[in-house]
């Protein structure tokens, strides 16, 4: 964590900070009871043009617990960003949500199943740089005491696969389309 020049040390309060605390709750729960993995990741999404720049970061499924089910559609970890009302974003740029909407079964089995992401589809109106800063579109969330792991996020333009970590021109009539990574689950599942 002590990064030496030229050392990346973008998103660290974002997608750093996100890794350190699920290797921190990993190493105690070798001693005590802790949740599930939550999504990981802040999914980091700026649209931008020289006239105006929209960025956000989406909420995704908390971890399982051993007091109960991960809560859905919500940053975990850290953070203080609001969810900004639809009408407000879509008066203010060159942006239509086309679907918001919690991602069914994306958090991890157990006893306590985790939280589920979220699925953000957002059609640009004219054209515009996109650049995003995603993690776990790889390795998934990781489930504890027996419990599954939760569901890898994914992103998609125009209904095709891209990559987590991009920076690209996008016209007008494109569509992004965020999928949130949901939260391991907690204890086996019960028969």
């Amino acid at each position: 964590m002590n990064a030496v020049s030229p050392g990346a040390v973008v998103a660290g309060n974002t997608e750093t900070s996100s890794r350190i605390v699920d290797v921190v709750m990993s190493a105690m729960g070798r001693a005590v009871d802790v949740p599930a993995h939550g999504q990981g990741t802040m999914n980091n999404v700026t649209f931008g043009t020289p006239t105006f720049t929209y960025y956000e970061t989406l909420g995704g499924g908390q971890g399982g617990s051993p007091a109960g089910p991960g809560p859905s559609g919500v940053h975990v970890a850290m953070s203080n960003t609001l969810n900004t009302p639809i009408e407000a974003l879509e008066r203010e740029y060159p942006l239509r949500i086309e679907r918001y909407a919690l991602r069914p079964g994306s958090g991890g089995v157990g006893r306590h199943r985790g939280g589920d992401g979220v699925i953000r589809a957002m059609r640009v109106l004219e054209d515009c740089r996109l650049s995003l800063l995603t993690e776990r579109r790889r390795r998934a969330p990781r489930g504890t005491a027996g419990g599954g792991d939760g569901a890898l996020g994914e992103n998609r333009l125009n209904g095709r696969p891209i990559g987590g970590k991009l920076s690209r021109e996008l016209h007008a009539g494109d569509v992004l389309e965020i999928r949130t990574p949901g939260g391991g689950g907690y204890g086996p599942p019960s028969a």
